[in-house]
């Protein structure tokens, strides 16, 4: 704004000396006219409105730049400050979520000692029933702590890269749960071909991991799950997919957030909803990758689990 006041000062005195400079000598029209006094105030008068002219143009434009050059700076500063302002959102959420989760667990311990040190005979298999309670909820404790660990090492993990191959990559993340599927009768069927990406083998496998480790959570047993793989434009892809009880299309968009948990059948399938970490852990390394991870699933036909990887081009 003040460059445009600038070069409109400018312009302005440039054009008020051209105006002037059009009102011709009176040696001109003197000798021709018997009223020359006439057209001198005429040609002033003329040169005036000019000069008005030009004076309300430079400002309606000036005012003009001022407007457009406002919105369009609000508009920046918005577009700058709308990531600050998510993040900083984020964190409070998370914090917020975070202390609220981790209270839970404590105050149900609290509870129960409090309640058993009030009676006055208490008995041992009572006495055994509240440090079998306790031991539940410090393993709740355990677990939460556990994911929030690993969420932040993910935030702000720096990644080894190398070449991989996702098949390599599902067979490491189905060796880790190998007794849980046999204990629920489920059989895994792998066809990941020989996709090669670049990333770090051991962030990946978690990845992985964390998607079969729902799939034989939600399944009910003897199902089947499937780890599937193909490439497509530039991308490589791999699948998890179950034939558990699916989710609702309102939980989709939240499936990945951090803390969420799905109020459904799917999380109460098995008992027990979880902290909502895992999902949020898995985007977090696939997003380092330069991927994507989604979702796709109709309650009470599974879901499938799609991540998506730019494919390592051969030298």
């Amino acid at each position: 704004m003040v460059m445009s006041i600038g070069f409109s000062i400018v312009f302005y005195n440039t054009g008020w000396h051209d105006i002037g400079r059009q009102l011709p000598p009176r040696s001109v029209y003197t000798d021709q006219f018997e009223a020359p006094g006439a057209f001198d105030d005429f040609f002033r008068q003329r040169i005036a409105e000019g000069r008005h002219d030009l004076l309300m143009h430079i400002i309606l434009i000036n005012l003009l730049v001022l407007v457009i050059g406002a919105g369009i700076s609000y508009y920046l500063a918005r577009l700058t400050l709308r990531p600050i302002e998510e993040a900083m959102e984020a964190q409070a959420r998370f914090s917020s979520d975070a202390s609220h989760e981790l209270r839970t667990p404590l105050t149900a311990i609290r509870t129960r000692n409090e309640v058993a040190l009030r009676k006055p005979k208490l008995t041992l298999g009572q006495a055994k029933d509240v440090i079998q309670s306790n031991l539940t909820e410090a393993l709740k404790l355990e677990k939460l702590s556990d994911g929030l660990l690993r969420l932040t090492r993910a935030d702000g993990q720096q990644l080894q890269k190398k070449p991989v191959l996702l098949g390599e990559i599902a067979n490491e993340a189905m060796n880790q749960f190998i007794e849980p599927a046999q204990a629920k009768e489920i059989s895994i069927e792998d066809s990941v071909p020989e996709i090669r990406v670049e990333g770090d083998p051991d962030s990946l496998t978690q990845a992985v991991a964390i998607l079969l480790d729902n799939a034989i959570k939600y399944s009910k047993e003897s199902d089947t799950i499937y780890i599937e793989g193909q490439t497509k434009n530039g991308y490589g892809y791999l699948r998890v997919r179950d034939t558990g009880p699916g989710m609702r299309a309102s939980d989709l968009p939240h499936i990945f957030d951090r803390f969420y948990r799905a109020d459904h059948s799917r999380a109460n399938s098995v008992g027990e909803t979880g902290y909502g970490l895992g999902l949020s852990i898995a985007k977090q390394i696939i997003e380092q990758h330069g991927g994507e991870i989604s979702v796709d699933s109709v309650q009470g036909q599974g879901a499938t689990f799609t991540i998506q990887l730019p494919l390592l081009l051969p030298d």
